[in-house]
């Protein structure tokens, strides 16, 4: 069987610690230890007194109910803790996916599970977000994709790499679709809580249907990415179907960042986490939408409404790769090529980052497509 790399990591891998400035991180600029403890000398002096063991494989108590008070009705034994979304993904791929299941997932979406799908042997479908009706869900693709074989409908809310959030109706035509047939619904959930235009959260997937599976992580809307800490939350004879995975894959996460990933989501510390995510991008996107304004008719985009990301379509008429890879060599600024989200001739561009960098960026980026053009 011929394998499909994960396109975005790959260049990730290749291009991220080779350039002076990386815009393709869709989490704002990381947190460091210091601000995210906040002189608590007592949390300190625990991190400093605890033993270098093993956590609970499933995630330590505390941060499970802090996990699970994220999600309405949901307890403990909902919660299994992995490292980051990315293992999440895996192994409930593993659990849930048969020879001849079908995925049915979005695009442009984040390819993870696309991927490991198609590697697997699976068939892939997909169903459009529209970007003439600004990235809404084409919800007649949407029926037309599911069958009987149709095992997951994977979305990604709000959407990598769009930052659009789904609408109730929209959410409501995914349940019913995996209703119709018996699907599980993936819900990559982990830019919840990054949201640029309104303070209410995203609403999650968990709740609205009994064969949901919801994603969380702490790169995203928490900027601490390094703690490599995610979560999935289900039904809990599935979790723990998909927790005897997670003993073989990394067995658990770092007992140091079960701690921090503890006291990040506790209810006193996550509130000022959020705020400091949505200012990094609610300061960053004019930063950006000033800049794609004033290329003279270079780019067309719909404004993200979470996520520190925008898609943007550019014209020019090179491929979305090619042109990544020069902006990398010649201005040294690393972006997402739309090919990695299943959409050629667009790139996703991170602005949650300061302004100086950003606009450093941007007159980089500018000067490379003037001698394009």
């Amino acid at each position: 069987m011929t394998f499909t790399p994960f396109d975005l990591e790959y260049h990730q891998s290749l291009w991220e610690q080779e350039v002076d400035i990386n815009l393709t991180e869709s989490g704002v600029h990381p947190i460091r230890l210091d601000e995210l403890l906040d002189d608590d000398s007592d949390k300190v002096s625990e991190l400093l007194a605890t033993e270098i063991n093993y956590p609970h494989v499933n995630g330590n108590p505390e941060l499970r109910e802090n996990i699970a008070a994220l999600y309405d009705g949901a307890g403990v034994e909902n919660v299994l803790v992995t490292v980051g979304a990315a293992e999440a993904n895996n192994i409930i791929m593993q659990t849930l996916m048969a020879p001849g299941d079908e995925l049915l997932t979005q695009t442009p979406t984040y390819k993870q599970v696309w991927g490991i799908a198609a590697n697997s042997g699976n068939v892939v479908k997909s169903f459009r977000l529209v970007s003439e009706a600004g990235w809404a869900v084409d919800t007649d693709e949407l029926n037309a994709g599911v069958s009987d074989k149709t095992k997951i409908i994977a979305i990604v809310n709000p959407n990598n790499p769009t930052g659009k959030i789904m609408t109730d109706d929209e959410m409501d035509a995914v349940v019913a679709a995996a209703d119709k047939v018996g699907a599980w619904i993936l819900a990559d959930e982990v830019y919840r809580g990054a949201e640029r235009l309104q303070e209410e959260e995203t609403p999650s997937f968990f709740g609205r249907y009994d064969k949901v599976l919801c994603l969380g992580s702490m790169s995203k809307a928490y900027a601490c990415p390094g703690l490599r800490v995610g979560w999935l939350v289900g039904p809990p004879d599935i979790v723990e179907d998909i927790w005897r995975r997670h003993e073989y894959t990394t067995i658990t996460a770092g007992i140091i960042s079960n701690i921090l990933a503890a006291h990040a989501l506790s209810p006193t510390v996550r509130p000022r986490l959020l705020k400091r995510t949505r200012e990094y991008i609610r300061n960053g996107f004019p930063i950006l939408e000033e800049w794609m304004n004033s290329q003279d008719g270079m780019f067309s985009y719909t404004p993200s409404e979470a996520s520190a990301v925008s898609f943007i379509r550019y014209h020019l008429d090179i491929n979305s790769t090619e042109l990544m890879e020069i902006l990398c060599r010649e201005a040294s600024v690393f972006l997402g090529a739309g090919d990695s989200f299943g959409m050629d001739h667009h790139l996703r561009v991170a602005f949650g980052q300061p302004r100086a960098t950003l606009e450093d960026a941007f007159q980089r980026i500018e000067k490379t497509l003037a001698s394009l053009r």
